[in-house]
């Protein structure tokens, strides 16, 4: 197949196998700032009830700190009990980076919803680091970036806004809005917005179980913005498809990159949807990440409203990888984007769906607000 050509990866040859929302928010703006007319928001951030060492940041410097990443500084090291970093409304333009001897931490806007709290940057995988060392590559990329487990994040908005457009002749445009590489990581009630590779959903290596939900927020992209690694639920979210730089529409919501007996990525529950033009987007495709083909990528969309944006074969091969020789399936889906049951669109039997359940996905891990 055509790969985009700001993601080329080495081409291999192939393995052999062994409660629907709404319709969805029609642009990413209108998404960033609340449900679009008729359409009913997901649910807004669950409120900390528990006990907390909190540490305030205000731009204006009316808190403890004006920017993000001096607040997550300032939490000790190896802290062995939640620290809640509430930052007030504005647009914090910065990096953060929350190292991985920083556990149980939480980032929660204090703002009315969660347009108010913005974290946002834009750095691409292809942008030259400051110091000449050459350029940060996709994971460096991210303006937000959890190496530290039992991160939660709720009410607030986290985005990379590269602009393609403006930067054409730059090698390699993926530009992470939100990189997890962390086990037990909570996003509740968040909206990350970006175009390529928005969302990475990682592990530090493909041995190490990385796992995250995301609930009740948004995800917004066009090229495989929910990628990576972990294993990883989505459930009662919007995932909002929006057109490339030049005004087309084409793309890929999921490129899973999962380790073989591991679960990968499961939408539940959700929407997808935007404003972007019919049978357009793919589900997803198999990331084999650096041509590991021991990997065995898996995307599950389930209980879903699908847009009619969504392709009629949901599914397509990646650098030579064929996904029929991966985990990609789908079951009891709804809306003008899903379709009957066939060797381009296979679908769960009952039996089987069982073992791809919202309650089972995450293992022994029962997130909870904290």
């Amino acid at each position: 197949m055509s790969e985009h050509p700001s993601r080329v990866r080495p081409r291999r040859a192939r393995r052999p196998f062994p409660v629907a929302l709404p319709p969805a928010l029609t642009t990413a703006a209108t998404l960033a700032h609340g449900a679009a007319p008729g359409m009913a928001a997901p649910a807004a951030a669950t409120t900390l009830t528990a006990a907390a060492t909190t540490l305030t940041v205000a731009k204006d410097g009316t808190g403890q700190y004006t920017t993000v990443q001096a607040a997550v500084n300032a939490v000790p090291a190896n802290n062995p009990s939640r620290v809640l970093i509430s930052v007030r409304p504005g647009t914090y333009r910065e990096t953060v980076k929350v190292p991985s001897n920083k556990p149980h931490v939480t980032v929660q806007g204090a703002g009315g919803s969660r347009k108010n709290t913005v974290i946002v940057f834009n750095n691409a995988a292809g942008t030259p680091k400051p110091d000449g060392s050459g350029t940060y590559g996709t994971s460096g990329s991210a303006t937000f970036t959890v190496q530290a487990d039992d991160f939660q994040a709720r009410n607030l908005t986290i985005a990379n806004d590269f602009d393609e457009r403006a930067h054409q002749s730059l090698a390699g445009h993926q530009a992470v809005a939100l990189r997890t590489a962390a086990d037990k990581v909570l996003l509740d009630g968040v909206v990350v917005e970006g175009d390529q590779d928005t969302l990475l959903l990682d592990t530090d290596d493909k041995d190490r179980l990385g796992r995250a939900k995301v609930t009740h927020s948004y995800v917004v992209g066009n090229v495989d913005f929910i990628l990576g690694r972990a294993t990883a639920l989505i459930d009662r979210s919007v995932i909002t498809l929006k057109k490339r730089w030049d005004g087309s529409s084409s793309g890929y919501v999921t490129a899973p990159s999962t380790a073989a007996g591991r679960n990968g990525f499961l939408i539940a529950n959700s929407t997808v949807n935007g404003d972007v033009s019919d049978r357009t987007f793919h589900l997803g495709r198999p990331w084999h990440a650096g041509g590991d083909a021991s990997l065995d990528p898996q995307t599950t969309v389930r209980d879903t409203r699908l847009g009619a944006a969504v392709r009629t074969a949901p599914w397509t091969d990646m650098s030579g990888f064929s996904w029929k020789d991966d985990r990609f399936a789908a079951y009891r889906n709804t809306g003008p984007g899903a379709g009957a049951a066939s060797s381009d669109r296979p679908h769960l039997t009952d039996a089987r769906a069982t073992a791809h359940a919202v309650n089972t996905w995450l293992g022994d891990w029962v997130p909870t607000a904290s």
